[in-house]
């Protein structure tokens, strides 16, 4: 099982980034993004569950960013707009084969399978 983030990078507050995580060898179906800075835990920002495409984004992303699914592709993204100096992390995708509960969907733990994380850094 391979799961490869990428689309991360620098940007200046207010700009946009798309991330794109391409999974491989296994089924999946639920997908997340994590995050973490220095100075906090990992913390949830989004999933999205692949069969029915239903979402969650956390409250401080709510409105900013979107995750998406490309069931063809088995790849999901997360589009991030308007962002800010504190969104800048190392943003995680993961992913698992249990189709979750929405609720269940933003709990670290119940993912079987993480990337290896990209930078995104929101500057002037």
């Amino acid at each position: 099982v391979q799961l490869q983030a990428s689309g991360g990078g620098l940007v200046q507050p207010g700009g946009s980034l798309r991330l794109s995580c391409e999974a491989s060898g296994g089924t999946f179906n639920t997908y997340g993004w994590f995050r973490q800075s220095p100075e906090k835990e990992r913390e949830f920002v989004a999933a999205v569950r692949s069969n029915d495409g239903h979402t969650l984004h956390a409250d401080s992303v709510k409105g900013r960013f979107a995750i998406s699914r490309d069931r063809a592709k088995n790849t999901v993204y997360l589009r991030m707009n308007s962002l800010k100096p504190e969104d800048t992390a190392v943003y995680f995708c993961a992913a698992t084969p249990r189709r979750w509960t929405i609720s269940a969907m933003s709990s670290s733990g119940n993912y079987d399978y993480w990337g290896q994380g990209t930078q995104v850094t929101v500057s002037s």
